[in-house]
């Protein structure tokens, strides 16, 4: 069993910067990779940004050059810094942990709102 717990929502202006946490614990086999979905309301869930165990990023399109995903591999723990926000980031934020051994995981959400 995997548990993810997010943290580090909230309201922010936009222009401004919110950093968002997770962290895994649980039977954590051979990490592939590690990182940040979210979903809007009426919108399909979509990938933010993700690292995988060798370092590499990939971000949506609508983030490169303002989101950064980070992780503390010895830690299980992966990090969003979310700078130059604006209302079309807001969204529920999830978490999420690939196994090569066991899987996806999700985290149960973190709402992330932008007001203008």
């Amino acid at each position: 069993q995997v548990q993810l717990v997010e943290s580090g929502g909230g309201l922010v202006q936009a222009g401004g910067s919110l950093r968002l946490s997770c962290a895994a614990s649980g039977r954590i086999f051979s990490v592939a990779a590690m990182g940040w979905y979210r979903q809007a309301p009426g919108q399909q869930r979509e990938l933010v940004a993700i690292v995988t165990s060798d370092g590499t990023t990939n971000y949506a399109d609508s983030v490169k050059g303002r989101f950064a995903v980070s992780r503390d591999s010895a830690k299980n723990t992966v990090y969003l810094q979310m700078n130059s926000m604006k209302p079309a980031d807001t969204a529920v934020y999830y978490c999420n942990l690939q196994s090569r051994w066991s899987g996806t995981y999700w985290g149960q959400g973190t709402q992330v709102t932008v007001s203008s």
